[in-house]
């Protein structure tokens, strides 16, 4: 006589509900970060739209008049206004490092998983490319991409993307290996779930708190690249507005007694790189504290 065992269903963590409370908890300073980044975002999407003057048309004989009326922030070393090229650069300056973490993460994410699902051969492969990675500092990548592809803002962004994509990858690696040992994956294997079932519905969303404070923190840090790579002329291309070239065209006008057009987009990204710093570091306590 065969006694039936009844099939006992599992119901994994789920990491979706706690995507909606990832702002709970980072305290004052977390709370003003998300409201400089919100702002930040918004002048990016309406910046070029509400600029009241033009970001490219030059007018020499107003280059580096201080603050008058109707310009506030005066004009750049072309005659310029220089508030208007600040809303009309926020798109390219936000863009760009949007870009680069959404590529680094997303080919990090998938890494980190292969090598923590499939674990031996596989995990010491990815392993040993990402430690090769490692190697090439990001500015240098942008320069070959610069150098083979020609200077604009997608070889800059692309460069930096597989730059920061082993960080990503180290350190999503360690959460996936630890979702992967949990007894609900073993449950979901016997009862005939498909690896990338598991992976994509589960383990995933359950990481998702690490990846999201990943993103903040690597947006900060590819800000600051971007920054630089255009300020030396391999990223966004002038009279094209962006932070980055706003102060490699200015810098000129400091020792002249001119700073404001190259210290108010240098002002824009100190402020925007801070916001996102602290609110990932909060995000990254967060995330730790739940694994």
């Amino acid at each position: 006589m065969s006694t039936a065992v009844p099939l006992v269903t599992v119901q994994a963590p789920r990491g979706g509900g706690r995507a909606v409370g990832l702002l709970r908890g980072t305290g004052l300073a977390g709370i003003a970060s998300a409201v400089v980044i919100g702002v930040a975002t918004i002048v990016a999407v309406i910046g070029p739209l509400v600029a009241p003057y033009s970001a490219t048309l030059p007018n020499l004989a107003l280059a580096f008049v201080g603050p008058t009326g109707g310009h506030v922030l005066g004009f750049d070393f072309q005659g310029r206004d220089v508030l208007s090229r600040l809303l009309a650069g926020a798109t390219s300056s936000m863009l760009g490092p949007l870009a680069v973490v959404l590529g680094a993460l997303l080919a990090g994410t998938v890494l980190a998983v292969i090598a923590a699902w499939r674990r031996g051969v596989a995990d010491a492969v990815i392993s040993s490319g990402l430690d090769i990675l490692f190697a090439f500092p990001g500015i240098l990548l942008a320069v070959l991409a610069a150098a083979v592809f020609g200077a604009g803002l997608p070889a800059a962004a692309i460069s930096l993307a597989i730059a920061y994509m082993p960080y990503v990858a180290r350190v999503l690696r360690g959460a996936a290996l630890k979702e992967r040992s949990q007894p609900y994956v073993a449950a979901l294997e016997v009862q005939g779930a498909s690896s990338t079932t598991i992976c994509l519905r589960h383990i995933v969303p359950n990481i998702m708190p690490l990846i999201v404070a990943q993103a903040t923190i690597l947006f900060g840090y590819a800000m600051v690249d971007l920054a630089a790579i255009s300020f030396l002329g391999l990223g966004v291309q002038p009279p094209a507005a962006n932070w980055g070239v706003m102060i490699s065209e200015n810098q000129v006008g400091i020792p002249q007694g001119y700073p404001l057009p190259a210290l108010a987009p240098g002002g824009c990204i100190v402020a925007v790189v801070i916001a996102f710093n602290v609110l990932g570091e909060r995000l990254f306590e967060q995330a730790q504290a739940r694994r």
